[in-house]
């Protein structure tokens, strides 16, 4: 497997950049699909905004396996995304590279989806067997593009497969766990109270790890995964491992539960009255109190994956990268 060339869509993003310096490392060329020129562990650059662009020709020309990565990320609190955009980048772009992929004879197509393209499951832990269809277009936007790569697959007999990650961490990452770091680090994230919810997570090296053997594992075609490490996290415990990561100890008191749902009611008459967002409100209580728990058998058992990664272990780097600026994920 030594020498192949993989075209990477999304290559500069959080995961897509990991994966190429991987790529890279192993001795493999990396085509990275990119909406504008920018530098990064890739040996060729081919430019697409997938937003409406046509792929450039011969984007496929000698590629022996396909990661895509690109996408319309789905962003909390940010509202006015249009539901045609999610399909248009997330559905019909994807839809466009398989085919090209398939015109082209490429061997493998390995789709990076969500753990979203599935409803919430409420409080309990589930596996692939729970599939209900997701309640926003984001969602249903990577379950459509779900099944555009399994179509393919079986179409044109292209190994495929799609991977679900729960929430990524790593050197860089963004988002409630970056939001969260930042506030403890700062003194402005109060000792949360023992919620007893379980929210999954992986590393990003991880993730890499389930997707090149996605890639070139033939039990693997036609699977759609979910990656997640092996025990879930309460918000409490992400929380003290931050706390502990910073050196900061454990606190010595805690805020009542029913302090937060009082602050969490008084936030929301006070952004309904002036029309801005609180750093206290019922929407930011519901992620902090929600479960997002699921279980990762059927990958480790198709794939032989195992993942190696653990936040606690994991978070002096991330806290070192965010203190910089920068990802530090080589």
């Amino acid at each position: 497997m030594y020498g192949r060339r993989y075209l990477v869509t999304g290559a500069s993003g959080f995961i897509g950049r990991a994966l190429c310096r991987r790529l890279q490392a192993e001795g493999h060329r990396v085509r990275a699909l990119l909406r504008r020129t920018v530098l990064g562990p890739w040996s060729e650059m081919a430019g697409c905004d997938l937003t409406g662009e046509v792929l450039p020709p011969g984007l496929m020309d000698g590629v022996d396996g396909v990661f895509h990565l690109a996408g319309v990320a789905h962003v909390q609190d940010i509202t006015g995304i249009p539901d045609a955009l999610y399909r248009r980048v997330n559905v019909d772009a994807t839809a466009a590279l398989l085919e090209a992929a398939a015109a082209a004879g490429v061997p493998g197509f390995v789709y990076f989806s969500s753990i979203k393209a599935v409803a919430d499951p409420g409080k309990r832990c589930v596996d692939e067997t729970w599939d209900a269809w997701p309640e926003d277009a984001y969602g249903g936007s990577k379950r459509s593009a779900e099944q555009k790569v399994l179509d393919a697959g079986r179409r044109h007999g292209m190994h495929v497969c799609n991977l679900r990650p729960c929430l990524v961490y790593g050197p860089g990452v963004k988002g409630n766990l970056a939001r969260m770091i930042d506030a403890i680090d700062r003194g402005r994230f109060p000792p949360l109270p023992e919620f007893d919810n379980r929210r999954s997570l992986v590393g990003r090296e991880d993730v890499i790890d389930a997707a090149w053997l996605s890639m070139h594992t033939p039990a693997a075609g036609a699977e759609t995964l979910i990656l997640a490490e092996r025990e879930p996290w309460s918000t409490h415990d992400i929380a003290a491992a931050v706390r502990d990561a910073l050196g900061q100890g454990a606190p010595r008191w805690r805020i009542p539960r029913s302090a937060l749902l009082l602050g969490a009611a008084l936030g929301d008459l006070v952004g309904a009255a002036t029309g801005r967002r609180m750093p206290l409100n019922s929407a930011l209580l519901s992620r902090l109190r929600g479960w997002a728990c699921f279980r990762s058998d059927h990958a480790r058992r198709t794939l032989g994956w195992e993942p190696r990664q653990s936040l606690g272990t994991a978070l002096p780097a991330i806290i070192a990268a965010q203190r910089d600026g920068k990802d530090r994920g080589a």
